[in-house]
């Protein structure tokens, strides 16, 4: 599946590629506050970034670096991998490395937009996200943008030594629901 490059009010989403193979993205791979939820982070480096990116080109999913239009600032990514058109399903993820980037809501602009388009274009019925549930910052985005709570894998994922319950939520396309 070919990743389309989209744009937003202040931003462009641009496949994910080894364009962005950058020390900034390795920094935020290992910064622990950014890599604090993610199941990948911690003790990379460039070459295990490159082979990651040139992974995530062979494989041809649905990865957007996040770019502030005005500057050409990389700031984070957004993704909808794996998705099934036999269930008509993706599952969500995003990243926003940047911290000076953090709360001026460049999250909910992209995820609208790719929300959009895997409804509008792709015409899925539901996406989904796993999140672990102490991820405040991150649930509230998800609840703005409509998802739902589904269920709860109760200390389901370990993150610095503690087990955290991970909410499985979901958002479905509301056209595909009223027909």
């Amino acid at each position: 599946m070919e990743t389309p490059e989209m744009e937003t009010g202040r931003l462009k989403l641009e496949p994910l590629s080894l364009k962005y193979c950058t020390e900034q993205y390795v920094g935020w791979m290992n910064d622990e506050e950014v890599n604090k939820y993610l199941e990948s982070g911690g003790d990379y480096t460039i070459e295990k970034l490159r082979e990651y990116l040139n992974d995530v080109e062979k494989k041809k999913i649905l990865f957007w670096a996040i770019v502030i239009r005005e500057s050409g600032k990389h700031i984070g990514n957004i993704k909808i991998d794996p998705v099934s058109m036999t269930h008509l399903r993706g599952e969500y993820g995003i990243m926003m490395g940047e911290k000076s980037e953090w709360g001026k809501g460049y999250a909910r602009e992209a995820s609208e937009k790719v929300i959009q388009f895997c409804f509008e274009v792709l015409g899925l019925r539901k996406i989904t996200l796993g999140v672990v549930e102490d991820n405040q910052g991150a649930v509230q985005l998800y609840e703005k943008l409509g998802f739902e709570v589904e269920g709860v894998y109760r200390n389901h994922s370990c993150y610095n030594g503690i087990f955290h319950n991970v909410l499985r939520m979901a958002l479905f396309n509301t056209k595909e629901e009223n027909q």
